[in-house]
C-alpha cells in the first residue's frame, strides 16, 4: 500500500491493517494465508465477477409485488451486498423476472413474451437504480437482446414455469380461453413457455466498455435480465420485415444459463448465483440434509445434480457447472449460496463453490444451527423464482 509522506507511522499501519481486514473478506483459504506478507503476491487479485439474483430478491416473502415492496428489498437486501462486491472487484449484475413477468402477463394477455421480458428489464432496472443510487452507486440497465435459434426443439416442447400457480380446473379455463401452455408443477399448475438456450448477448461490448471504467461508485452494469430479449436475425425478407433485421420470439431463457454465457463472453473470473435456500444440498427438506462446502464440475455432472432438483434450483446448477467447465480459465469457480451470504462465499464459508478439480470431488460443510434449519425446511409449496 503507498502512504503518503506526510502521514503519520502510525496511521499508516491503522490503513495497513483495515485493508487487511478488508481482503480477508473476499480471499479464499489459500490466499487468505498470504495476506500480511510482503511482495505483490500478497495483494489480492480483482476479479471480474458476474452476479445473478432472483427475482424474488426484489420481494419478501408474504408481501405483495408492489414497486414499493420490491424498492424496499433492493435497498436493504441487495444493493448493500453488490456494493460491498465492488469494493474489491469488478462486478457485473444479472437478476430474474418470474413474478415481475408472470404479473405482467396476467396483466397483458395479448402481450408476447419478448415484449413482457423487455418491459421486465426496464420495470426491475428501474428499482435497482434507485436503490443503488442511494448508496452512491451509479447503475446501469442495459435492455440486453439475446439470440436464440428459432428451430430449437424447446419451441416445440415449452417447459419453462411462468406466472402463478393455479388449481386444475382454472389452469384448464386459462388454457382454452387463452391459449396458454400448461403443465403440472407439483400439485398445482402453471402456464408454460418455450426457453430455447441463449446464443449470443447482442450489448456483450457495451458492458465490456463500462467495465474499463469501473470504480467502487460505479457504472455498474445491469444486463441479461430475466434471461434477456429472446430475438433472431431473419434471413431472409418476410412481409414488412427486412433481410437481417432482428425480431423477438415468444419464449424466456432461462436467466442463469444467460449469466453463464455472459460470464464466458465476458471472461469473468466467476460466477456468483444467489438463492434463496443457500447452495446444493443432498436430501434437502428432509432429515439428514447436509450442503456442500465445495465439489468439482465433473461430480456434480457425474451424479446429474443439476437434474435431482425441481423448479429453479436445477437450472442454476446446470449453469454454474457450465461455466467452469467451459471456461479457459484454470482457476474460474461458481458458487451457489443466500443472498445474505455473498461476501461470506468468497471464503468458502458459507454456500457452494464449484470449482474445476477438487480433492476428493467433493467436501461437506460442517452442520450447525443455520444450517440445520435451512437444510430440513420444507420447500415452497408456492414457487417464488419461476
Amino acid at each position: 500500500m503507498l502512504v503518503h509522506k506526510a502521514m503519520s507511522s502510525a496511521s499508516a499501519r491503522r490503513l495497513g491493517r483495515a485493508a487487511t481486514r478488508r481482503r480477508l473478506l473476499f480471499c479464499s483459504e489459500s490466499e487468505a494465508s498470504a495476506v500480511g506478507h510482503s511482495g505483490s503476491d500478497a495483494e489480492k487479485k480483482r476479479l471480474r465477477i458476474m452476479v445473478a439474483v432472483g427475482g424474488n430478491a426484489l420481494i419478501r416473502r408474504g408481501e405483495r409485488l408492489t414497486i414499493e415492496n420490491q424498492l424496499k428489498a433492493a435497498r436493504c437486501d441487495a444493493a448493500p451486498t453488490i456494493k460491498g462486491l465492488m469494493e474489491d472487484h469488478e462486478v457485473v449484475l444479472t437478476h430474474g423476472n418470474g413474478p415481475q413477468v408472470g404479473e405482467l402477463a396476467l396483466e397483458r394477455s395479448a402481450a408476447t413474451f419478448d415484449v413482457l421480458g423487455a418491459e421486465s428489464q426496464g420495470q426491475i432496472g428501474y428499482i435497482f437504480s434507485q436503490a443503488f443510487a442511494s448508496i452512491n452507486v451509479v447503475a446501469v440497465p442495459m435492455l440486453t437482446q439475446v439470440i436464440v435459434d428459432p428451430a430449437d426443439p424447446a419451441f416445440s416442447n415449452p417447459t419453462k414455469f411462468v406466472g402463478p400457480v393455479y388449481g386444475a380446473k382454472e389452469a384448464e379455463a386459462l388454457r382454452q380461453a387463452l391459449g396458454w401452455t400448461v403443465k403440472q408443477d407439483g400439485e398445482y399448475y402453471r402456464r408454460v413457455v418455450p426457453s430455447p438456450p441463449p446464443l449470443e448477448i447482442l450489448q456483450i461490448d457495451a458492458v465490456r466498455t463500462l467495465l474499463k471504467t469501473q470504480t467502487p461508485t460505479g457504472p455498474l452494469p445491469i444486463v441479461c435480465g430475466g434471461g434477456g430479449v429472446p430475438v433472431t436475425r431473419m434471413g431472409s425478407a418476410f412481409a414488412n420485415i427486412p433481410s437481417g433485421a432482428f425480431e423477438g420470439l415468444e419464449a424466456v431463457i432461462d436467466k442463469d444459463h444467460c449469466a453463464s454465457l455472459a460470464s464466458l463472453q465476458l471472461e469473468a473470473d466467476a460466477l456468483i448465483i444467489l438463492t434463496d435456500g443457500g447452495g446444493i444440498w443432498e436430501n434437502f427438506g428432509k432429515p439428514h440434509a447436509r450442503e456442500m462446502k465445495m465439489a468439482s464440475a465433473s461430480y456434480l455432472r457425474s451424479v446429474q445434480a443439476g437434474a435431482q432438483f425441481p423448479g429453479s434450483m436445477g437450472p442454476k446448477i446446470e449453469a454454474a457447472v457450465s461455466f467452469v467447465e467451459q471456461s479457459p480459465k484454470p482457476d474460474a469457480w461458481a458458487a451457489l449460496g443466500d443472498l445474505k451470504d455473498a461476501q461470506e462465499m468468497f471464503g468458502n464459508t458459507e454456500g457452494t463453490m464449484i470449482k474445476k478439480e477438487v480433492p476428493g470431488d467433493v467436501v461437506w460443510h460442517e452442520p450447525n444451527r443455520k444450517r440445520e434449519a435451512r437444510g430440513t425446511q420444507k420447500p415452497s409449496r408456492v414457487p417464488r423464482d419461476p
